[in-house]
């Protein structure tokens, strides 16, 4: 008796010693096996659901169905009762997981099935018990026994207890991070609110994208017409990153020629060419910290597009020159005009830059897909404006903001901004534009020309008649010929604004007025 008593408070400090569930059950079974001379001892776990028995021991074919009527597991769970369950029986059920258990038992003459239920009632599992000539009923009758499986049961519940408490608290912190993510999310938002302006729900995702990308390390690449906005999207992207107190250095691939875009870009020693007097700091280098946006990045030549893909899997470059490689810590924004997939198909754009660039792909929508945005943006230009000139209109009148809705905008947001402070000029501090302002046609019209062009063909200077034409080439090109010479006058001789305002990056404006002789009038 004193011997039983010594090994009963052995086996009882060695089960609540265990701070898992596999540990338990692992000991509990090894116990039963020791104490009683079994040849194995298994603890099958009822999941959840009440549905699957699985025990941790045995690999996936060791699940049970508990909803399989003709297997003896299910049957126990049933009725509530343990049973015995011979060799010759057990043979006979055609189950993948329990003739795995079978296998690794050793394939004894005899089970003993018991199911394991809580104080509560609730079923926690079943313990199996294998022996070739067990006297069942001995070994259950015994305190020992009936000891081992009462504190295996109550720790059981202390372990099932403890892990939904661990798990109650993991999904309580899950739901208060995700409440704390949404709310930084939304304050964000508001913030981006500020500049990328518009309620529709193109711009909604859009800030909510602007928010995500700034949070990450990756590349991102903004596509979208020219004047929706893409600048102010990057810059979106700087101030609410982790870099927002490093520079932002803007490189505009378009404005800067080919053979001075490397030099921009990578710096020089002096002397590396002709007319490098001085060393200077390239644009890479002084976006160390910071982010660097390749604006109009579709314009980039490919003999530099194949340096920059290096530069943006190491973030080491050489200036021109210079014997030793340089390292920047940058993140890279990009933007362009241009399809790109339509510049890598016709050879002009490296496809593997353009996968690099990519990693966060954003689009900003034109004006023309988002009108509602347009009483938004609106006011926020005649903010601007009235707070730069100190005085300007109160607002946009209704009638005003339906002619708006008429136009296709095809400058988008920056349009519409020269459109609304051109109206701003011409209306009397405190008062609402009205739609006798709006020049939707050309900004540079008469007052009181008609706000939609006339059906009537106009003659073109140098342009034949539509009847006249032999040449179809031929009168396209002096056609476009013409409208770039009217608009360089119209800006007086501004290649960079013409240039902007048909939707052409400066250098295929420079290359068309080389082309067709056109002069800066």
């Amino acid at each position: 008796m004193q011997k039983e008593l010594h090994t009963g408070i052995d086996l009882a400090v060695a089960l609540i010693k265990q701070d898992t569930l596999p540990a338990l059950l692992n000991t509990a079974t090894r116990q039963l096996e020791n104490a009683f001379g079994l040849s194995k001892c298994w603890a099958l776990e009822l999941d959840l659901s009440g549905r699957t028995l699985h025990c941790g021991k045995l690999d996936e074919a060791g699940e049970f169905d508990c909803n399989d009527f003709s297997h003896p597991f299910a049957h126990v769970l049933q009725t509530g009762q343990p049973r015995e369950l011979t060799r010759a029986a057990s043979y006979r059920l055609d189950h993948a997981g329990f003739q795995n258990l079978l296998e690794l038992s050793g394939r004894p003459r005899s089970f003993w099935l018991e199911p394991l239920k809580g104080t509560d009632g609730r079923t926690l599992g079943m313990l199996v018990l294998c022996g070739d000539h067990p006297d069942w009923q001995g070994i259950i009758s015994q305190p020992l026994y009936a000891g081992i499986k009462q504190l295996l049961v109550h720790q059981w519940i202390s372990q099932l207890q403890t892990r939904d408490q661990v798990w109650q608290r993991r999904m309580l912190k899950r739901s208060l991070d995700h409440l704390h993510d949404a709310e930084t999310l939304r304050q964000r938002c508001n913030q981006l609110a500020h500049t990328l302006v518009g309620n529709s729900e193109a711009m909604v995702n859009l800030r909510a994208q602007v928010v995500r990308a700034a949070g990450s390390q990756l590349s991102v690449l903004i596509q979208g017409e020219t004047g929706c906005g893409k600048d102010v999207v990057a810059r979106g992207i700087h101030d609410m990153s982790d870099r927002a107190n490093g520079p932002m250095v803007v490189v505009n691939c378009a404005a800067i020629p080919d053979s001075l875009l490397e030099s921009e870009l990578f710096g020089h020693n002096k002397g590396a060419f002709s007319g490098a007097d001085q060393p200077k700091e390239g644009l890479l280098a002084r976006a160390n910290g910071g982010t660097l946006f390749l604006d109009e990045i579709g314009d980039m030549p490919m003999a530099l597009q194949s340096k920059l893909l290096r530069v943006l899997e190491s973030r080491q470059f050489r200036p021109l020159g210079a014997r030793d490689e340089q390292h920047s810590d940058f993140r890279l924004v990009a933007a362009t005009h241009q399809p790109l997939q339509e510049g890598i198909e016709d050879g002009r754009f490296r496809r593997d830059l353009f996968y690099r660039l990519s990693q966060f792909p954003l689009r900003v929508n034109p004006l023309r897909e988002r009108t509602e945005d347009l009483e938004a943006l609106s006011r926020h230009f005649i903010r601007l404006y009235t707070e730069r000139e100190g005085s300007g209109p109160l607002g946009i009148s209704s009638h005003a903001l339906h002619t708006l809705a008429g136009y296709n905008f095809p400058g988008n947001v920056r349009e519409l901004r020269n459109i609304v402070e051109l109206a701003c000029l011409q209306t009397p501090a405190g008062d609402d534009i009205q739609p006798d302002v709006l020049r939707l046609d050309d900004l540079f019209a008469e007052p009181g020309q008609p706000l939609t062009a006339s059906v009537e063909p106009k003659t073109v200077p140098g342009v034949p008649g539509v009847d006249d034409i032999r040449d179809l080439k031929a009168a396209s090109q002096a056609f476009e010929a013409a409208i770039i010479r009217d608009r360089l006058r119209q800006y007086g001789g501004n290649r960079a604004q013409a240039a902007e305002s048909l939707g052409l990056p400066k250098r295929t404006l420079a290359h068309k007025c080389l082309k067709y002789q056109v002069t800066d009038l």
